[in-house]
């Protein structure tokens, strides 16, 4: 298959998974009370382990030192977009309770749930390479920038503390088996695997369910989640496919920098934004609309760049 065609399988995937949520809300299967516990699974321990099982089965020292050119797109483009989603804040007006976490949807895209299946199954070679590189500057932005994001101004601002929490030990654990070279058991690493694979089809399935409790009418008319797809998810991958072309970086890593900024908003930054009070319905309409742009301009930037 072609790149633009496994593009489109993936996506249909993500579909059948929201669609699923959806219908096991629709037939009262499970409902707001039933999905929070599939919520703090998917952050407390899928995503976790997903992010742990990629660091150490994706990258090693010498990997890390020859991808340096991948930390420093993340760190260009998170530096960019920062300054960019705090005029866009300006630009549309928007509340300090809105403001925070419009920067937090237009920094943080949906790597862990939708790239690492996506771009593993564009570059079967390199592609998981390329994520957990990235994925590992991502989730230290995350689980510090994007708490602080997330956190509202009110209730005492960003606390040292608040960086611990499962992501970013399972970074830092990833991170020191790494650099000493220890490997875990094989059988542990396969059961690592599998609990990580969870973590996309549920975060999926918990945001369909959302979906279909969701005043969509009201996000529909939202501008500024138009904004975050206008800019984030169309304009930003193909300046960073036309920027990277001015430096020694390959044609398959300027692609896949191109695919992975421009995925649709994470799911955690709801989690995180319900868990701390703040509009965490905003941000859910911030995913539904993204994600469902998402559906079309992932293969437009596809088809744009390969063809």
């Amino acid at each position: 298959m072609t790149t633009f065609e496994i593009l489109l399988q993936q996506i249909g995937l993500f579909v059948i998974y929201i669609l699923a949520g959806v219908t096991l809300v629709r037939t009262k299967v499970l409902n707001r009370e039933t999905l929070e516990p599939i919520s703090k699974f998917v952050i407390k321990m899928a995503l976790p382990v997903m992010i742990f099982i990629n660091i150490i089965d994706g990258v090693n020292k010498e990997i890390l030192t020859g991808s340096w050119s991948i930390l420093l797109i993340a760190a260009g483009f998170y530096a960019v977009m920062f300054l960019v989603s705090f005029g866009m804040t300006k630009f549309f007006h928007l509340s300090e309770n809105c403001a925070g976490i419009c920067q937090a949807m237009m920094l943080f895209g949906n790597i862990g749930f939708m790239a690492v299946p996506v771009i593993s199954s564009v570059f079967p070679g390199n592609g998981i390479l390329y994520v957990s590189v990235f994925m590992v500057f991502d989730q230290l932005m995350l689980w510090t920038l994007g708490v602080k994001l997330t956190t509202p101004t009110g209730s005492g601002g960003f606390e040292l503390k608040k960086l611990i929490n499962p992501a970013t030990v399972a970074i830092l654990i990833g991170m020191l088996l790494m650099l000493t070279g220890v490997r875990i058991p094989a059988l542990l690493d396969t059961g690592l695997q599998k609990i990580g694979a969870t973590a996309s089809p549920l975060a999926m399935i918990y945001i369909g369910g959302i979906f279909a409790e969701l005043p969509l009418k009201k996000y529909l008319k939202e501008l500024s989640l138009y904004g975050i797809v206008l800019v984030r998810m169309l304009l930003a991958p193909l300046l960073m496919f036309f920027v990277l072309g001015f430096f020694p970086v390959s044609a398959e890593i300027r692609l896949a920098m191109a695919l992975i900024i421009g995925m649709p908003t994470m799911t955690a930054v709801v989690m995180m934004a319900n868990a701390s009070g703040m509009d965490g319905e905003y941000a859910l309409g911030g995913v539904f609309i993204t994600t469902l742009c998402g559906i079309v301009t992932l293969p437009c930037i596809c088809w744009l760049l390969c063809y």
